[in-house]
């Protein structure tokens, strides 16, 4: 098998979980600076709205969540001698799919019949 290394898998999940701790932080700051706010859009003219922001901060986290809750899933198939495999039919998910999406737990033809 190659394509990523359980160190590249490991580096990803971290990263993930930065992403995670800092975008937590934001909503905190941003939760914070709400308080008292009666208009949910109050804003600073030359900036976003609270309302936005806060909707842009919830999409970040859910992606940062999902990234690492995908790479602790492709680090128990490492830990497990499947990762590269495809969870569908078997067979070994291509190194460039690999390199592409990392945590890809198919090969195209699988994740293709499924949507993904």
């Amino acid at each position: 098998m190659s394509g990523p290394s359980r160190a590249d898998l490991m580096l990803l999940r971290e990263a993930a979980q930065e992403r995670e701790a800092r975008t937590r932080a934001a909503l905190a700051a941003l939760t914070r600076d709400r308080i008292g706010e009666t208009d949910d859009d109050e804003h600073d003219p030359e900036g976003v709205t609270l309302s936005s922001e806060w909707s842009r901060l919830h999409g970040l986290l859910e992606a940062a969540i999902d990234e690492s809750e995908q790479s602790a899933a492709a680090l128990a198939r490492w830990d497990a001698c499947t990762y590269g495999v495809c969870v569908d039919c078997g067979r070994d998910i291509p190194e460039a799919r690999l390199e592409a999406r990392p945590f890809a737990d198919r090969c195209v033809p699988c994740a293709e019949r499924a949507g993904l």
